[in-house]
């Protein structure tokens, strides 16, 4: 199935004194670029979880922030009780004066009673980790929802296009057949006004004509415009790789419909080639965000 590279997922969860979010979104890139933001208690997990976004995205510019808060620690950032501050404080200004001592309290002093003053629940167990990973995978779940979305409106346009292009090229081979014989006419009736006797340049004539419709001739080019078309719906249908393999076949259509227009001798056939190239840059603007 078809997904755009654009995308947003958020999903969250509140257990007892544990509450997890984690928030992910996603852009056109070329390749998979995965770029996290966690709290510090997961930073040995990060390989993990970069291999969870692996799983289930292969294109785009995907960023993930998780946020995690356990007893009042929010993200790795322990909490303090105000009433232990105060009595460290106190406790410093009593063995300054004890001691007669001269030098202020600095923050320093009072940042050595850390494992008093602070409560560290930075930790997380097993449990607690694999409750962050569902919360996770069911925002990459989201994510997902809406690139599906998103990718069956942009099949529906790119479909609604390439039948355009199609009926253009339809039309197109039948003004092409005629387009040579009203050239070499046009030309013909021009050297009828330069030579008085066009009888003795009869077979010379056959021969120009043949000519023309050797250089002029765009029937190989429909047709592989047409292959290509075909091409083109055939991989709207696959599941891998889409976006890379609808890129190259629009560059291949475009080389044939400059072809086309560069042939023609025709102002019908190369407004209709104009109009096919107009369309094959609307489709190939909307393939870039195509996973």
């Amino acid at each position: 199935m078809i997904e755009s590279m654009t995308g947003y997922g958020i999903s969250s969860l509140l257990m007892n004194r544990f509450t997890i979010e984690a928030e992910i979104k996603s852009i056109n890139s070329r390749f998979l670029d995965i770029s996290l933001r966690l709290p510090r208690s997961l930073n040995d997990k990060e390989i993990e979880i970069r291999n969870l976004i692996k799983q289930n995205i292969n294109r785009g510019k995907v960023t993930l922030n998780i946020f995690l808060k356990k007893d009042g620690v929010e993200n790795g950032i322990p909490s303090y009780d105000e009433n232990t501050l105060k009595g460290i404080a106190n406790l410093l200004r009593k063995i300054k004066a004890d001691s007669d001592l001269k030098e202020e309290i600095q923050l320093a002093d009072i940042l050595s009673f850390y494992n008093v003053l602070f409560n560290d629940s930075s930790e997380y167990s097993d449990e607690e980790y694999e409750l962050t990973k569902s919360v996770v995978l069911d925002a990459i779940k989201k994510l997902k929802i809406m690139r599906v979305e998103e990718g069956e409106q942009l099949i529906s346009d790119l479909l609604n296009r390439v039948s355009k292009i199609e009926n253009l090229v339809d039309e197109i081979v039948l003004l092409g057949r005629e387009s040579v014989v009203s050239y070499f006419q046009k030309l013909k009736d021009r050297a009828k006004e330069l030579v008085e006797n066009l009888s003795d340049y009869t077979d010379r004539l056959a021969v120009e004509l043949a000519l023309l419709s050797e250089k002029y001739d765009i029937t190989e080019e429909t047709v592989r415009l047409k292959s290509h078309i075909n091409q083109f719906k055939q991989t709207l249908k696959s599941d891998y790789e889409v976006g890379k393999k609808l890129n190259f076949v629009v560059q291949e259509m475009n080389r044939e419909a400059n072809t086309i227009n560069n042939k023609s001798v025709s102002l019908e056939v190369s407004n209709r080639g104009l109009i096919i190239k107009e369309e094959l840059e609307k489709i190939r603007e909307q393939v870039q965000n195509i996973e």
